[in-house]
This record gives C-alpha cells, sequence and structure tokens, in this order.
C-alpha cells in the first residue's frame, strides 16, 4: 500500500523520482546525437532505468504510482550520462514544481526547502505520535497470555464420592527470551482442586505451578474437581508470573455440573 499512501501524501512541491523530459526528449542513441546534436536530447534511450526499476516502471512515462522512491533508476542514469560524458542529473530528486522552473531557465529552491514547509512537519509529527504510541504499547504489553478451552466430552464426571470433575485445555505463553515459572490459581469455585496431565492427581491443590519454555506457547490439560452439590456456574483460572514481574492473566470459563445453568 506504500505507493498509494505516498501519493496522496505528495504534491507538486514534494521531493520525488523525476524524469526531466525538457532536457532528456527527444530521445536518440549516441551516435544518431553525435550527427545532429541539436535534434535530440541527453536520453539514448538505453533503458537502464527501467531494467533496474523493482516494480518495472518507466521513470520517462512521468510520475506514477508504482514508483517506490527507491532512486535505482536515478544511480544507473547517472552512471551512463556519466559514460557517454554528459551531466548527471537527467532522473534526480526533484520537485514538480522546481522542473517547471529548470525547464523555463529559472533557479530551483534548495532541497531543505521543500522538507522544511507546515506539510511535511504536520506529516512528521503525525508519524512520529503513531511511533510513539506504537513504543508505548509494546512497552506496556502484558508478556505472558493465558488462553482457555472447556472439553465438552463428556461436559463432566460424576466421581464415585459425589464429586464433580471437568477437564480443560490451558495455553499459557511466555513472550519473554527466558523461561518463567507460572502459578495457575482456580478462582470462584469453592473448595476445587486442580491438577494437569504432568502433574499427578495425588498432588491436586488449588493452585498449581508449572514452567514455561521461553517463546513459547506450553499446553496442558487441566483437571478441576469441586466437592459434591457443586453448582453449574461461571469460574476463573488466575496464571501469574513467579518472578519481580508478577504478571497476571485470566481465562473465565464455565463449570458443568448436574443440574445444569445456576
Amino acid at each position: 500500500p506504500w505507493p498509494r499512501i505516498q501519493t496522496a501524501m505528495m504534491d507538486e512541491k514534494s521531493l520525488m523520482v523525476t524524469y526531466k523530459d525538457w532536457r532528456g526528449e527527444p530521445r536518440g542513441s549516441v551516435k544518431k546525437a553525435a550527427k545532429n546534436p541539436d535534434q535530440f536530447g541527453d536520453c539514448i534511450d538505453c533503458t537502464q532505468c527501467v531494467q533496474v526499476c523493482p516494480t518495472g516502471i518507466d521513470i520517462r512515462e512521468g510520475p506514477q504510482i508504482g514508483c517506490i522512491t527507491c532512486a535505482l533508476c536515478i544511480d544507473a542514469c547517472d552512471r551512463v550520462m556519466k559514460d557517454i560524458g554528459r551531466p548527471r542529473g537527467l532522473i534526480d530528486y526533484a520537485t514538480l514544481e522546481d522542473c517547471e522552473r529548470e525547464a523555463a531557465g529559472g533557479e530551483t529552491r534548495p532541497a531543505w526547502k521543500a522538507l522544511l514547509r507546515p506539510r511535511t512537519i504536520a506529516y512528521f509529527l503525525i508519524w512520529a505520535s503513531i511511533g510513539m504510541g506504537l513504543l508505548f504499547a509494546l512497552g506496556v504489553r502484558s508478556h505472558t497470555d493465558l488462553t482457555v478451552s472447556p472439553d465438552r466430552n463428556p461436559p463432566f464426571m460424576l466421581m464415585s464420592d459425589g464429586s464433580v470433575r471437568n477437564s480443560y485445555t490451558l495455553k499459557l505463553r511466555n513472550m519473554e527470551s527466558r523461561p518463567r515459572r507460572m502459578e495457575i490459581a482456580v478462582e470462584g469455585l469453592a473448595g476445587a482442586t486442580m491438577w494437569t496431565d504432568t502433574i499427578a492427581r495425588e498432588q491436586a491443590a488449588a493452585t498449581q505451578e508449572m514452567e514455561v519454555p521461553a517463546d513459547e506457547t506450553l499446553t496442558v490439560r487441566a483437571y478441576v474437581q469441586a466437592p459434591e452439590g457443586t453448582p453449574a456456574g461461571e469460574f476463573t483460572f488466575r496464571m501469574t508470573s513467579l518472578d519481580e514481574q508478577r504478571e497476571t492473566d485470566t481465562g473465565s470459563t464455565r463449570f458443568d455440573a448436574p443440574g445444569g445453568e445456576q
């Protein structure tokens, strides 16, 4: 989308890659120009500017939306002009306003005047504000994330002692370049205990600890068991990093039990 943004932001006073047609036209080979120097311009129609263009445009046809202002055509043309002994700058960074002045024999403005004007300063302030906003967002964002998905087949299991068990898939994400130890707690479900596919049922508790590798997402299957008579309803998994940052993420989900919704 950059060419479209660039086009919308530019005007006749903006610096852009420009072909000076008043100087280059009409085109002709070196031999033809040598025989009739007054009938041909500086462009020898070597097409070097087209060949080096990454988007394949011909800058000699005028400003185009496909131009990404890479200036490869400027370098290619300057080399050709040097080889044939003609002044450089046939293709150059210039404003349309300056090109018209130069074609009429007038003087062009210094490049800094094209850069330092209210329009460009306003653009700079806008883009700087956006950049600062992005940096701030990156600086304050959480480096952890917790996703909870309840297993629905079956929605719950009734144990022999009357307690009810639900199972969930937890995804613990660590966005730092170091392993971090996390504490997972069950909140809002009185008397509930939890264990996982990596933590034995005999170690079931209201909170569990596990280590998440650097820059990875740890996926575990968690089992939550609540006492007999616990009604169905919402509860929360809370994940807290056990380091100096103490970052916290929560994931709300549902606990299913006999009797349906409460």
